[in-house]
């Protein structure tokens, strides 16, 4: 393991960023499907396998970057996260050299524990019910002791920091770059847990001049719709707890920025139902041999049974729509034909509802 102190001024100018350029392909499947031109942004392809190595990779990098030279004590980062944003600490820290250890809540199933620890992982510390508790642990007695130990500790946040919507936010230059007739997307649809991803979008958008042109509908599911209730109420909404099947979408409320953003009026917060989501998931699988969990599921879920025309106003064959398929870790083959045993009727019932909709427009 590489300590911090062994960089040069030059070497620390240079460090590889952990994260990649993701494709943006023109789905034919879901293009026919939706009605419109959908794009697909490919971040199921990322490091840890999802979005979260753009934000949680651009934090530590911004922090390996910022310490002061003359403090030679090793750098060690921590998250608090039984998902996404852990593996993309632990993924971000190890490529750059650097020890990650995760505090995960006691409902994270032994399956992703085993996935933090295999992305080499120093420590997987298990406490509390909730992220909230796993997160008061982790700043509060996990930290401090590292600190008594002589290393550096370095806090993770999951999503609430403006260096991981900076990360974020570069997902959008490449969009811009690979859009075809290098015009901008008329819609970019993407899923909100604590509001990172979606706070990105935004700041890319008015870096590239795409603010306020293009429309955003920011999707979650019933059960983790924080940043839905509150944008209708006017104020931060703190959910009571998250009853969705889409946990890594489970802040009980999102980061100020996010609310503060999404109240532009270019945005529109979608919910969907687990059924929803679920279905996506493995109508995905089918159409596009892609397999990505409940949470991209939910944002996925648009492309099908006329949603997009329930949302997005005078949708043609020509719109632009770009999905984000943010990806996750927390999926498999079992799980998502166990989905679709408990889901199938219901996801029915509501496609029918949409596919009523769109007949009642045309």
């Amino acid at each position: 393991m590489i300590e911090r102190n062994q960089y040069s001024v030059d070497d620390m100018a240079s460090i590889k960023q952990p994260w990649i350029e993701t494709p943006l392909l023109e789905s034919s499947v879901l293009s026919k499907i939706a009605g419109c031109r959908i794009f697909l942004k490919l971040e199921n392809l990322q490091p840890s396998s999802s979005f979260k190595s753009r934000g949680i990779g651009n934090l530590v990098l911004k922090s390996i970057r910022e310490q002061d030279p003359s403090d030679t004590r090793p750098l060690h980062f921590y998250s608090s996260s039984g998902g996404n944003a852990g593996l993309a600490c632990v993924t971000a820290a190890t490529r750059l050299g650097y020890k990650a250890s995760v505090v995960v809540p006691t409902s994270t199933d032994e399956g992703t524990i085993k996935k933090l620890r295999a992305a080499g992982a120093t420590e997987v510390i298990s406490h509390g019910d909730s992220w909230f508790y796993a997160d008061q642990h982790l700043r509060e007695v996990v930290i401090p002791g590292a600190e008594q130990r002589g290393e550096k500790g370095i806090y993770i946040h999951p999503f609430d920091n403006p260096a991981i919507w900076e990360g974020a936010a570069t997902m959008v230059d490449e969009i811009k770059t690979q859009m075809p007739d290098e015009g901008s997307p008329d819609a970019i649809v993407c899923s909100v847990g604590g509001g990172g991803l979606f706070s990105g979008v935004m700041q890319g958008l008015d870096r590239v001049g795409w603010g306020g042109r293009v429309r955003v509908f920011p999707v979650e599911t019933l059960g983790a719709d924080s940043l839905a209730q509150s944008v209708q109420q006017g104020r931060l909404v703190t959910l009571p707890g998250i009853t969705s099947i889409a946990t890594s979408l489970g802040a009980i409320r999102v980061a100020d920025h996010a609310f503060k953003e999404a109240r532009r009026p270019t945005v529109t917060p979608v919910v969907v139902e687990d059924a929803e989501a679920a279905s996506a998931c493995w109508r995905f699988l089918d159409d596009e041999r892609i397999l990505v969990e409940s949470a991209c599921g939910a944002s996925v879920a648009l492309a099908y049974d006329g949603r997009l025309r329930h949302y997005l106003e005078g949708l043609s064959p020509d719109s632009k729509v770009v999905i984000v398929v943010c990806g996750g870790s927390k999926i498999s083959l079992d799980l998502l034909n166990e989905y679709r045993q408990t889901y199938q009727q219901r996801s029915e019932e509501l496609a029918g509802k949409y596919s009523h909709q769109k007949q009642s427009v045309s």
